[in-house]
């Protein structure tokens, strides 16, 4: 996941400690967002960048670097 640009639900899940189901509706909900904004998304996959910035983990990892 280094530089991937896209978080599979596994993903999502590990990184925020819940359970795949609710992973997958995080993920149909970050979708939902970015495709009222006009951006192709990816059933499954949803944007690395996106997701940083629309959790607490955004702010947090570029304070530590």
């Amino acid at each position: 996941m280094a530089n991937a640009t896209f978080m599979k639900v596994q993903d999502v899940a590990d990184e925020l400690g819940v359970s795949k189901s609710y992973a997958y509706k995080i993920v149909q909900k970050l979708n939902a967002e970015l495709k009222e904004q006009g951006f192709l998304t990816i059933s499954g996959r949803v944007n690395k960048q996106y997701f940083l910035e629309q959790t607490c983990y955004g702010t947090e990892r570029k304070a530590r670097n």
